[in-house]
């Protein structure tokens, strides 16, 4: 491709209009052309010390794959891209790249231009991806057996790091279906099952079994699984729902965001009438919460039907911690805010329904523990706004189901298993875990670092235990 003078802004990629889209589930991204790509890909300095390389949790050779694009060489890209990640088509989409390597990008913090596109051009290279033949991978000896509990992002990708270095993996999911969070948690304007499934069918390609239906601590033991496998992983996540505790939390049409979601993705209520899944047809809806999973449920009720959808958050938008790009959409599709705002009590009717909220206003005082200044309430500054559901999007924490039959395992004072950071082990050998049963809620990306983390030092603990054993 001919070089052509360096824009200043990045290639702008197509979106479904705002009016349309906020009435349909379809993706709102439609992705780059490869001209498109082309010509973003032109824009990237490679720098041999390239910086968005280090704040890549999965450490992505970046400038390798961009060039590849530019050269109109996919094959390359996708082979650069698959040393270092299994789920490329779900990163391009979802992963917060403006506030990791997009943020450093020389050639964005130059001022005068904006940082590559670098995200956009991951989701390029893995869409072309999934479009080609699936090479099923044919069994032969493995170097042990490794369980990972749990399909989400971390566990999908310790698990196929684990089966590219030779071992016989088996990954046990409570729900009927995989995919974690990927699946019952972001909506199909901003994830697409296809995608997900596509990206979990070549993870499986590589050999890994994935188990669905099984509760491990119900279904089967921690001891059952230590007993048959070399090693394992644990990946639960953090499902179990927070709430804050105010006065009506109990009405009906009060919902938890993972409550609320999981119907509409999982059990299909995006796609109602054909699924008549049980999903609240709501007129005026209010979010609590200002990160992503806050924009996923607004936007998702907003698709719904609901008439008024508005968001509350204690803070201003400066402090909201969700995508920009989420926030933008969400205006556009006539999300409303009420910033520096907090609910006080769910106000119900006769029949126990909810009928509104009660608010109070907020002013931001000194720092708190985060670095963010500490929303205080403005006195006799009470209000009300009309809701027939309220969705609280306010974090969750761990599921104790397999916590509560596994006491040997140590945790921290939050209840999420006490794991090195660097090594992903746990108090007991051979049982590592990562993700946000961990960490606590965060992002795919970070999850699947530690996925990667894991698999290495896994194959590394079970070579040391094999070499421990009697010839």
């Amino acid at each position: 491709m001919a070089k052509v003078k360096r824009s200043h802004t990045q290639t702008p990629m197509k979106e479904q209009e705002a009016s349309v889209r906020c009435h349909n589930f379809e993706e709102v991204a439609l992705g780059y052309t490869l001209e498109e790509g082309q010509l973003e890909a032109s824009r990237c300095l490679q720098c041999k010390n390239a910086p968005c390389i280090d704040n890549c949790p999965v450490m992505i050779d970046i400038p390798g794959f961009i060039k590849a694009i530019e050269d109109g060489d996919m094959p390359k890209a996708q082979e650069i891209l698959s040393k270092y990640t299994n789920l490329p088509a779900i990163c391009g989409r979802v992963c917060p790249q403006e506030k990791q390597c997009e943020m450093v990008c020389r050639l964005g913090r130059s001022k005068k231009f904006e940082s590559v596109a670098i995200g956009k051009l991951e989701r390029l290279v893995a869409d072309w991806a999934l479009e080609q033949p699936i090479e099923y991978k044919e069994a032969d000896e493995k170097k042990g057996r490794v369980a990972v509990i749990g399909s989400g992002p971390s566990g999908l990708t310790a698990a196929g790091d684990l089966a590219k270095l030779g071992y016989e993996v088996i990954i046990y999911e409570a729900l009927h279906a995989p995919g974690g969070v990927l699946t019952y948690g972001i909506p199909e304007f901003r994830l697409p099952k296809t995608v997900v499934n596509k990206e979990i069918e070549r993870i499986v390609a590589q050999g890994v079994t994935i188990e669905t239906n099984v509760v491990v601590g119900k279904t089967i033991t921690m001891e059952e699984i230590m007993e048959e496998f070399d090693a394992c992983y644990l990946s639960v996540g953090a499902g179990a729902p927070n709430f804050m505790g105010i006065p009506g939390t109990s009405l009906n049409g009060v919902y938890s965001s993972s409550e609320y979601l999981t119907r509409i993705n999982l059990m299909h209520g995006y796609q109602f009438p054909k699924y008549d899944t049980p999903v609240q047809k709501s007129k005026n809806v209010v979010v609590i919460g200002g990160g992503n999973v806050a924009m996923d449920a607004a936007r998702s009720a907003k698709r719904l039907g609901a008439e008024n959808v508005s968001i509350i958050y204690r803070r201003s938008l400066e402090e909201l911690p969700a995508r920009v790009e989420e926030y933008h959409h969400s205006v556009e599709e006539g999300i409303q805010y009420h910033w520096l705002t907090n609910p006080i009590e769910y106000i119900g009717d006769e029949s126990g329904t909810l009928k509104a909220v009660k608010c109070v206003k907020m002013e931001l005082g000194e720092a708190d523990d985060s670095g963010r200044r500490r929303p205080v309430v403005i006195p006799g500054s009470e209000f009300i706004i009309d809701a027939d559901t309220a969705i609280e999007a306010i974090g969750q924490g761990a599921n104790k189901v397999l916590l509560d039959t596994f006491p040997e395992l140590a945790t921290n004072k939050w209840g999420y298993i006490d794991a090195d950071t660097e090594t992903a082990a746990t108090s007991i050998p051979g049982v590592y875990a990562g993700g946000d049963i961990v960490t606590g809620a965060a992002t795919v990306i970070l999850a699947m670092g530690a996925g990667k983390i894991a698999a290495k030092e896994i194959d590394q603990y079970i070579q040391k235990e094999q070499q421990k054993m009697p010839i």
